[in-house]
């Protein structure tokens, strides 16, 4: 009876053990598909695992609203956000934006067509289109601010109301079968597909670029461990494309390295969602 209580005992202890041990749970707006997402993640857990001394543990999720929802609920401590989302979540609660990729600095949006009767965004007029996520800020956010600059209406002006794809790639996909005449992406992922060879740019062409603008970050609950969140920051900050371990970490975050950023910089992307009627 001794050794049973002793047993039981024991792995009472040993689960409670686990149960404490510090986990870091990270999430991601869903702009490409869950495997690419997971590919691209693997390599940055490991890394920020060894730099932090904790588990880190991928959460996926559905959609883009799912993640807003998941830091305000306290479900995951740091997040990939658009710029889109970030406003989001910053209207939700209390987030704090810590780092952004160099490039996420002056991004933009592709907007492309298998159509050689498209060649500027007045062409748009009377095709079908496509954005990405309805919460993407480079696919769907400032691609429609930008036409609707021009003085076109998507909801109006276009044949039919504009679809949403779900992701980047899938807007590309779209595209290129024909299911729609012409769509808008990030310029990272476009760049991406080009390179990997998963779309011709000879069928498929970039008929329009944006003006750049601020996008993406890693945001954090803003009452995570002070401690965590100082290391988190100078785990990202420390990548350098020079150093043959994190040379693929940074690459399949398609970043040349981080830098700080903070609430100010979405400040634009806030006002230009107000400006399309999508937050008030």
């Amino acid at each position: 009876m001794k050794l049973r209580s002793i047993a039981l005992v024991a792995s009472l202890l040993a689960a409670g053990f686990c149960q404490a041990e510090e986990v870091l749970r990270v999430s991601a707006i869903p702009d490409e598909s869950p495997t690419e997402l997971q590919r691209k993640f693997s390599p940055l857990g490991k890394y920020l695992e060894a730099e932090l001394g904790m588990k880190v543990q991928f959460v996926p999720v559905t959609d883009y609203a799912a993640v807003v929802e998941a830091l305000a609920g306290k479900r995951i401590d740091l997040a990939w956000l658009g710029g889109f989302t970030f406003v989001q979540a910053n209207k939700r609660g209390k987030v704090t934006p810590l780092v952004q990729r160099e490039e996420d600095a002056h991004f933009t949006s592709k907007f492309i067509t298998a159509r050689s009767d498209i060649n500027s965004l007045n062409d748009l007029k009377g095709k079908t289109f496509a954005f990405g996520s309805a919460s993407s800020t480079s696919g769907h956010l400032m691609p429609r601010y930008f036409i609707e600059q021009k003085g076109i209406d998507p909801d109006k002006d276009f044949k039919g109301l504009p679809a949403y794809s779900g992701t980047h790639d899938a807007t590309v996909a779209w595209v290129a079968s024909g299911k729609v005449d012409a769509g808008a992406l990030n310029a990272s992922v476009w760049d991406k597909l080009v390179e990997m060879k998963k779309v011709d740019p000879s069928k498929v062409r970039v008929f329009y670029t944006t003006p750049p603008f601020f996008d993406y970050n890693w945001t954090i609950r803003s009452d995570l461990d002070a401690g965590t969140a100082a290391k988190l920051k100078a785990a990202f900050l420390k990548l350098d494309a020079k150093n043959p371990a994190h040379k693929e970490v940074l690459e399949l975050q398609r970043a040349s390295r981080f830098i700080p950023t903070s609430a100010e910089n979405y400040k634009a992307i806030e006002e230009s969602a107000k400006k399309v009627d999508l937050i008030k």
